[in-house]
């Protein structure tokens, strides 16, 4: 029997496609179906969130919501949210965000904690938070030297952007600020985040 043909698909072929689609060391994956209401409400929050207070501190950096980064010639993924500092991308990303973010949800968990963790890991994503909007938990996975990434359960987050800001100051933001429901949305505050206190909170 001869071997089933499987082919190798690469950037340009993906950037033909129509859909919703991540390419996958030449591998079409389709991400399908839609998501479901809590993943976009916390995705919404997020974005909101992260972005208002990015602005408010006067950072380079910016927020992304299902933006294309493509992270060499036959791999293309889509973050559920991402932060890109320094400067921006005119069409997809071509480079490691500063932070990826993935809602996590019955279709995707498996992935977004295997694969996925994987991927940013070796190319260099320096902070990875998994976000579940049911349980109401944030796990933060930040990369270490030699690359490693570790989960730590938190309750809060400082964004690791100090750097990136005039001000010195980045923004934080509760883990029951992305909840599913009815539960209140909180505003995001900005309070002084250094280099060395830019750190996973342990709850």
């Amino acid at each position: 029997m001869a071997p089933r043909y499987e082919p190798h698909y690469s950037v340009s072929d993906y950037l033909q496609w129509e859909g919703d689609w991540e390419l996958w060391n030449g591998t079409a994956v389709a991400m399908s179906p839609s998501p479901l209401g809590p993943h976009e409400r916390a995705a919404a929050k997020l974005v909101f969130q992260i972005e208002s207070c990015l602005q408010a501190q006067g950072c380079s950096c910016a927020t992304y919501a299902g933006l294309d980064w493509i992270v060499s010639d036959d791999t293309v993924v889509r973050p559920d949210v991402m932060v890109v500092c320094g400067s921006q991308p005119g069409r997809h990303l071509e480079r490691p965000p500063a932070l990826a973010i993935e809602i996590l949800s019955d279709a995707t968990a498996d992935k977004d904690r295997t694969a996925k963790r994987r991927l940013y890991e070796l190319t260099g994503v320096g902070h990875y938070l998994l976000v579940d909007p049911i349980v109401k938990t944030i796990e933060w996975l930040e990369l270490d030297l030699p690359p490693l990434m570790e989960p730590v359960s938190i309750n809060r987050v400082a964004l690791p952007m100090a750097r990136h800001c005039p001000t010195g100051q980045g923004a934080e933001f509760a883990a029951s600020a992305v909840a599913s429901g009815g539960s209140p949305t909180r505003r995001l505050s900005c309070p002084q985040v250094t280099a060395a206190s830019a750190r996973p909170a342990v709850r």
